[in-house]
Order: structure tokens, then C-alpha cells, then sequence
């Protein structure tokens, strides 16, 4: 299938550059935020407006890219192995899978939750486990890469399997790097309210001396 690649398109490029781009800007982003509030700075000290700001930027890039690749594949050749009832059938069942990972991840983090708001100190209370965090850890990233395969699939082009491809691979680096980033916002935050109960509790003590 790779040979139905047609990879003279410039609009090819285009899409493995805006897939690329994606993950790269939003971490670079946040770790700006988390280190040195530049987010929070641009609103005034407000670091919920930050937060909101960012998840409209996400979000608008997010559609950018979409469209991007959905002109790229429109000028991609397709493969007959890619059509037919069946690849329709398993593409709608790819796109349909990835869209409940990613709303349902959405509707359970809320906006800040799914947008970064740990880089702005904007924590959840306690580590979501419903569903879809109890069947894949990162449903956001692997619904999006299940809805670009389903897209890939619909309209039949080997190409979009290969930026599909990318799209897994770009998140599972993104991930390399959230992960530990965010799993030490939260040990931090630990950290600070052990703290604070040691500290209470020894006045505690010493005012019943």
C-alpha cells in the first residue's frame, strides 16, 4: 500500500507538519506556563482566562490540522483494498470508538482537566479512573489516532494510514513527556499538604504543652 503513496503532494507535507506541530506547541505552551506563567501574565494574573485561552487555541489547531489532513488525502490515490462495504463498515467503527474516547475523556476531566489546567495549578481534586480512564490510560491521544484511521479507512487512502501512523507516534512521545511532568504537578502538590498537616499538628502540640 505504501506504493499508493503519492508523497510528490505538497499537501502531504503540509499535513505530517501540522500533525507534528500539534503536541509540540501545547507542551511547549504549558511547560511556558507552568515556569514562568507567561499564559497567566497575558490575562492579567487570571490563570483560569490562561486556561480557557489555551483550550480555544487547542482546539482551533486541533480543526486546522483536521482539515489539513482531509485536503491532503483528497489528493492522495486510492487503494481498492481500502473500499468496499467492509472498509466502510470498520471505518465507521474506528471513527465512532475514537469520538466516544475523546468526548467521554472530555466530559470527565471537564475543561481545564482536558485543556492542561495542571500547568496553571488548576488540579483535580483526585486522579479520574471512570470509564474511558479504566479501559486506555490516554483515551484523548488514542481516540484521535482511531478517528484518523477511520478517516483514512472512509475514503480509502493508504496515505492517511501512514500520517495515522504519525499521529500515534507524535502522541506517544507527548506522552513521554506529560506523564512524569504531570505526575510530579500532583506529588508536588502532596508534598505542600504534608507540609502543612506536620505543621499544624506540631502547633497543635505545642500549644497543649
Amino acid at each position: 500500500m505504501v506504493n499508493s503513496v503519492d508523497f510528490s503532494q505538497p499537501t502531504f507535507w503540509v499535513a505530517v507538519a501540522a500533525i507534528a506541530f500539534n503536541p509540540t506547541f501545547w507542551n511547549c505552551a504549558a511547560r511556558s506556563e507552568y515556569y514562568y506563567k507567561t499564559i497567566t501574565k497575558l490575562f492579567g494574573g487570571k490563570s483560569l482566562y490562561g486556561c480557557y485561552a489555551l483550550a480555544v487555541t487547542i482546539f482551533v489547531i486541533g480543526l486546522i490540522r483536521d482539515s489539513i489532513y482531509e485536503r491532503a488525502l483528497r489528493n492522495q490515490p486510492a487503494h481498492p483494498l481500502l473500499q468496499g462495504l467492509l472498509p466502510q463498515a470498520l471505518a465507521i467503527l474506528l471513527f465512532g470508538a475514537g469520538n466516544l474516547l475523546v468526548l467521554s475523556s472530555m466530559y470527565a476531566l471537564g475543561i481545564t482537566g482536558t485543556y492542561l489546567g495542571d500547568y496553571f495549578g488548576i488540579l483535580m481534586d483526585e486522579k479520574v479512573s471512570s470509564f474511558p480512564f479504566n479501559v486506555v490510560d490516554a483515551p484523548m491521544y488514542y481516540g484521535s489516532t482511531l478517528s484518523f484511521a477511520g478517516t483514512a479507512i472512509w475514503m480509502g487512502k493508504p496515505a492517511g494510514l501512514l500520517l495515522t501512523c504519525e499521529v500515534l507516534a507524535v502522541y506517544l512521545v507527548a506522552l513521554q513527556f506529560e506523564d512524569p511532568f504531570t505526575a510530579e504537578i500532583y506529588a508536588k502538590r502532596e508534598r505542600e499538604q504534608e507540609k502543612l498537616t506536620a505543621g499544624k499538628s506540631s502547633q497543635e502540640g505545642k500549644k497543649e504543652l
